[in-house]
């Protein structure tokens, strides 16, 4: 009987699972009218919803250590980080937090939520921003998901205008 409820649940938890993703594009106009910037997006693929658990970032400015190495912060110490390196929020980047409790809604196809843009002088000068999400599906099991914000922005075929990545 325990076996059947285990099999049960385990089989439940399969189909109410979110399936976190990204994908990011260049697209004119978000930062500064008619330029280019990278827009990075999260989705929850699932057909179910997922609450935020915990939102990490890092990042790594170009020359500096490795992102592996690097420590995770809350978003408002990558903007300080940002903003020391003489990035201005609003014209070459915005970086959204999410807080503790915030739903990501399955929606079964592509639709993201915005987590942050980022201007063609911000991708040059930052070599990787990761973020971190935790989410606790319906059954209250965890899933996590690292987005690698800057991936596929300084790719050859995906320079602005080019093709969206998606992962």
């Amino acid at each position: 009987m325990a076996a059947g409820a285990v099999l049960a649940r385990a089989q439940y938890a399969r189909t109410v699972r979110p399936y976190l993703g990204w994908r990011g594009s260049w697209r004119k106009g978000l930062l500064a009218e008619g330029e280019p910037a990278w827009r990075v997006g999260i989705l929850n693929g699932g057909q179910h919803i997922a609450v935020i658990e915990s939102w990490e970032c890092r990042v790594v400015l170009r020359g500096g250590s490795d992102a592996a190495t690097a420590p995770w912060s809350a978003a408002s110490d990558v903007v300080a980080t940002l903003t020391a390196a003489g990035l201005s929020v609003g014209r070459d980047y915005r970086l959204i937090a999410f807080g503790t409790g915030f739903p990501l809604v399955g929606t079964g196809n592509y639709d993201t939520v915005p987590v942050g843009v980022f201007s063609q002088r911000c991708v040059e000068r930052v070599e990787a921003l990761h973020i971190r999400v935790r989410v606790t599906d319906v059954v209250g099991d965890s899933h996590e998901r690292v987005l690698d914000c800057m991936r596929g922005s300084r790719a050859e075929h995906n320079a602005p205008g080019g093709e969206p990545v998606n992962e």
